[in-house]
């Protein structure tokens, strides 16, 4: 226990305050592990070999189908049409719910950073026709809508990592994320809104007022034809139905190889892949479909890397024994309440995040810490997944790269995004706690 403190420390330490590479500290960690717990140099290798191989086989192809479908999407202008519409048909108060639940569910994403850059000028444009609090509406729906969806709903990062760290059916995550996503949503946006009528924001602090317009660039309009918006969303719709029909069929002991074979997370993701790279030949042309691609690309090397690292280092853990130490400790007849083990899995994965400054280190990180232990829990998988999950999210602050896209992208202040990112990432943190808490009793 004490050589696995210190190896979650030395990760901690070597991003945080000497900003090394979380691939290489996370490495390190399981190096020190290894060696300190009786692996020895072969097995220690061996180890972390092998835990890599294990979540590449169980997530690999999901996060590089779901990377790639996510850069054509963002190319074909998909979500900017939709929320312009939801504006035309809603009106602008309606807005920050509806575009919340949209980001956490039909677009919940694997990377962030393109699910700000298309919606924040969105949100900019929407604001002014607010009130005096529009911006920082927006602002907290798009925190939570993006983040909420990204740990919670497949096929965001933290979801499919932690179903794959776990050994969780990914259509079961689907099915349970696909409520707690918009539910906690809704109700952050609740408490925040209650909170922005009674001053929590001050426009004069907490905005640029003379900050640079942001126009929709990089949203990739058609350039050839543009398709109806029901069609450019059939890529991610479809997806999502095939593997939740899969998984309602497999829960309902409804046995067929046809519906196992369509519903499973690969092939539906793919059929997603597929319909979008030919949505986005006709529309956009061979040339910017291959840089479409070529930037999928680029970013699934370094989201691979990072997540097979956190199965290495949850596989160095098991191999030290550590699952019949904590296990005997966590489990039931140790006495230790279901709603204590959810709350600790939860504090591991919050610490982690506020340490790191990554979600999604946190999220598989903390997943690999427990995934060992997870036979000898008193605790449904599923729901000690929502609780990392849930953890992970919490409090997303300065040492994030996306707390300053966020800050310069919205036009607030660095008070602002303290208000409009990491306290409502803190406050649907705790919202899904309780939310997840709820579910341990009903499960």
């Amino acid at each position: 226990m004490l050589h696995t403190a210190i190896a979650i420390a030395v990760v901690v330490l070597l991003i945080l305050v000497t900003r090394v590479d979380p691939v290489i500290a996370l490495v390190v960690g399981s190096l020190y592990l290894g060696l300190t717990g009786g692996l020895g140099f072969d097995g220690t290798i061996k180890a972390i070999a092998g835990g890599f191989g294990d979540i590449m086989a169980e997530v690999g192809l999901l996060i590089g189908f779901g990377v790639l479908l996510g850069s054509l999407l963002h190319s074909m202008g998909a979500l900017r049409r939709l929320v312009e519409l939801l504006i035309r048909g809603l009106g602008p108060r309606k807005i920050p719910q509806v575009l919340g639940v949209v980001l956490s569910t039909l677009f919940p994403s694997i990377y962030v950073d393109v699910q700000l850059v298309l919606a924040a000028p969105l949100a900019r444009a929407a604001a002014p026709r607010m009130g005096r609090n529009g911006l920082a509406m927006m602002g907290g729906a798009l925190t939570a809508g993006i983040l909420a969806g990204y740990v919670f709903v497949v096929p965001g990062l933290g979801t499919v990592a932690i179903a794959g760290l776990l050994h969780l059916p990914l259509g079961t995550m689907l099915v349970y994320g696909f409520v707690l996503g918009p539910v906690t949503v809704v109700l952050t946006m609740l408490v925040y809104g209650w909170l922005l009528k009674r001053g929590f924001w001050n426009a004069a602090k907490d905005e640029v007022s003379d900050a640079i317009p942001l126009e929709a660039e990089g949203t990739g309009e058609p350039v050839r034809a543009r398709l109806p918006l029901a069609v450019s969303l059939l890529p991610i719709v479809v997806p999502l139905l095939l593997i939740a029909t899969g998984a309602i069929t497999e829960a309902a002991g409804v046995g067929s190889g046809v519906l196992a074979f369509l519903g499973d997370p690969v092939f539906a993701l793919f059929i997603g892949l597929l319909g979008a790279y030919l949505l986005a030949r006709r529309t956009l042309g061979r040339e910017r479909v291959a840089e479409s691609m070529t930037q999928g690309f680029n970013s699934t090397g370094q989201i691979l890397l990072i997540t097979g690292v956190g199965g290495s280092l949850g596989a160095v853990i098991g191999e030290t024994g550590l699952e019949d130490v904590l296990g005997g400790f966590f489990s039931a007849e140790a006495g230790v309440p279901v709603v204590v083990t959810i709350l600790l899995a939860w504090l591991v994965a919050a610490v982690l995040h506020l340490a790191i400054g990554s979600i999604s280190v946190a999220a598989i990180t903390a997943a690999g810490i427990l995934a060992p232990i997870m036979g000898g829990l008193d605790v449904p998988p599923a729901v000690l997944g929502l609780a990392i999950g849930s953890g992970a999210l919490f409090a997303l602050h300065v040492n994030s790269n996306f707390f300053w896209m966020f800050q310069t992208m919205l036009g607030v202040t660095t008070r602002g995004a303290l208000k409009a990112l990491t306290f409502v990432t803190a406050l649907a943190s705790v919202v899904s706690l309780v939310l997840v808490s709820a579910l341990s009793f009903v499960v």
